[in-house]
């Protein structure tokens, strides 16, 4: 089973001019990863679909307002990157560039802040790819399947091109054992691989939900 536009549309709630872009590398990307089964692809959809706001966005936003960033950061784990930077709100809201290079600097294989690796590596892509040491190894993944794939770590902006947006999700999810999970119904773990944590459990759940409806599993 490969999903139509129509699928898109219904499943993802992308507009049917989106859908007809990414209908293609979606399709190419479920194939080469066997993401072929109702519960593979519901999950699938359910997941990329939350992380990319229904394929709409391809870089991460970080374009806060100090009231929205103060929330995520008072929200975040204690002792995590995120909640060390509520003192700073005044100074990182309404500056992606500076929230990017703060909350990832100097971690997931960035340089230091104010080495500019942060936001330069922000997370992309429909599964949002984060940090240059996991731009390094999608582009590994992909260049052991496909030929012609572009070094993301020079060129982070080809991760918001459609087809390798959809086939760096289909390399991560294949990396993460995300069929097998799929197959057990652990959806929940799937969001944790996905996102580290439980972030947006309830719309990736009613997600789930609705796709699984659309591919009538």
């Amino acid at each position: 089973m490969l999903p139509s536009a129509e699928t898109l549309i219904k499943a993802v709630g992308c507009t049917t001019q989106v859908a007809s872009r990414f209908v293609g590398p979606v399709r190419e990307a479920c194939e080469a990863y066997t993401i072929t089964s109702p519960k593979r692809l519901a999950a699938f959809l359910a997941q990329v679909g939350h992380e990319s706001g229904s394929f709409a966005k391809l870089a991460e936003n970080l374009n806060y307002s100090p009231e929205r960033l103060a929330e995520i950061c008072a929200g975040a784990p204690r002792a995590s990157r995120w909640n060390s930077l509520l003192p700073r709100v005044s100074a990182l809201a309404r500056n992606p560039e500076g929230l990017g290079n703060a909350a990832y600097g100097g971690r997931m294989g960035n340089r230091a802040e104010d080495s500019g690796d942060g936001y330069k590596y922000r997370g992309r892509g429909l599964i949002g790819n984060t940090g240059a040491a996991n731009y390094e190894a999608i582009t590994e993944l992909l260049a052991r399947k496909f030929g012609g794939v572009p070094d993301f770590t020079l060129h982070p902006e080809m991760l918001e091109i459609p087809r390798w947006a959809a086939l760096a999700a289909g390399a991560f999810w294949e990396a993460q054992n995300c069929n097998r999970l799929a197959d057990s119904d652990k959806f929940d773990e799937i969001t944790q691989r996905v996102n580290g944590g439980q972030h947006g459990k309830a719309d990736r759940r009613a997600r789930f939900a609705r796709a699984l409806k659309v591919l009538g599993a």
